[in-house]
């Protein structure tokens, strides 16, 4: 991996110190850090080895070191935060959402269409190997026609009502959450694998508490908290922990996604059933080394993760022998790889080769087209149409 494409990170939360370190397993160097005050920064820089903490976004965009920004900061800053990083001639790997809204994201594409630098969406959960190996089963044609999609991608860290992250107020991460933070990752890798679009959906979404205690501090992703009662305060809650959708895709096939964060013993498990003529392929990330295949007229297989049992070309995002498990950060490594490569090419002049597939600009609007028609189907009580022309 070229050393010389150093990066640096936007985030101090869960996800910034999964960048870092994802990068560095590639050999590219993290320069810097920056958080929302440099106070904040500075004791997770400290904790991760990295020498710079930048007093604003502004120094990070100045220093001639960085050649790539990876932007894990909270979802309301994203689209100025992109916009700037494109004018400052940076490469952006941006974590979902793209943006707020689909005005914002169709504006993003738009300017990345223009610009030189390589714009990506970090929709980590394609690079499991087995979901590569899903998409190579069915796109070969072994398996006909896709009949319908059914899964469900639930956790349980947001169970109870003293539950509190900044992901639940809507002012923060967007008018969804629930199906914004997770069902997005299932509605992208669905799309990925079986090269189906959404074209309409009917949804019911449900908040389970009205009212959350939030904690008189911050409370990172993931963390239980304990605080006694006389240390929170009572907020109103909309966004949804509860999320069931039917799905239309072009070309007729149908399909079902439940979401939900606050359901009892799931910490992060998706789960796909992705059903054909002939045959059926289903997988869960919480047992990420075994793709189910069903059949009508022979047994049932479960294909164990092996570079060497997969289809070709799958083996470029599986690095270790069967049996050597690859999981959850092995993903950001596999699709920052992707990226980096693709960046080297565009900045040697060279086309991309298309077996580096990777989740763009467009595909980060197209999932925010989704969340808005979800919305929209909840509030009329309808099917509503997925509006994703840039």
């Amino acid at each position: 991996m070229n050393g010389s494409l150093a990066a640096a990170v936007v985030g101090t939360g869960f996800i910034g110190p999964v960048h870092v370190e994802a990068l560095r397993r590639l050999g590219i160097p993290v320069v810097g850090l920056c958080g929302s005050s440099p106070e904040r920064a500075r004791p997770v820089a400290q904790r991760l080895g990295i020498a710079r903490v930048y007093a604003d976004y502004a120094e990070l965009l100045a220093d001639p070191d960085v050649r790539v920004v990876h932007l894990t900061s909270p979802n309301r800053h994203h689209f100025q935060q992109v916009q700037h990083a494109l004018a400052a001639g940076k490469h952006v790997v941006c974590e979902k959402p793209l943006a707020m809204n689909t005005d914002e994201t169709a504006e993003l594409v738009r300017t990345a269409a223009q610009c030189r630098q390589l714009t990506a969406v970090n929709y980590n959960v394609r690079f499991y190997p087995l979901c590569h190996e899903a998409r190579a089963r069915l796109a070969s044609g072994e398996l006909g026609r896709i009949l319908h999609v059914t899964g469900s991608y639930v956790q349980d860290w947001l169970l109870y009502e003293t539950d509190f992250n900044w992901r639940v107020l809507a002012e923060e991460g967007g008018e969804l959450r629930a199906i914004a933070d997770i069902g997005t990752h299932w509605l992208d890798l669905i799309g990925f694998i079986t090269g189906l679009t959404v074209e309409s959906v009917c949804a019911d979404l449900a908040t389970i508490h009205p009212v959350r205690q939030r904690p008189r501090g911050s409370v990172e992703t993931f963390t239980a908290g304990t605080l006694p009662p006389q240390e929170r305060e009572p907020v109103a809650i909309t966004t949804e922990d509860y999320g069931s959708v039917l799905l239309r895709f072009r070309g007729g096939a149908r399909g079902a996604l439940t979401v939900s964060q606050v359901c009892a013993g799931r910490k992060n498990c998706l789960r796909f059933e992705i059903a054909a003529e002939r045959g059926t392929l289903a997988w869960n990330s919480e047992r990420p080394e075994e793709l189910w295949i069903g059949r009508r007229d022979r047994p049932n297989e479960a294909l164990l993760r092996d570079p060497a049992l997969l289809a070709p070309g799958v083996g470029r995002v599986s690095d270790y022998p069967g049996g050597h498990a690859e999981g959850f950060p092995d993903t950001f490594k596999q699709l920052f790889r992707t990226v980096y490569t693709a960046i080297a090419h565009r900045e040697a002049g060279q086309a991309v080769p298309p077996e580096l597939v990777y989740p763009t600009f467009i595909d980060g609007h197209r999932e925010v087209a989704l969340c808005e028609a979800i919305a929209r189907s909840h509030r009329e009580r309808a099917w509503a149409a997925v509006r994703d022309e840039v």
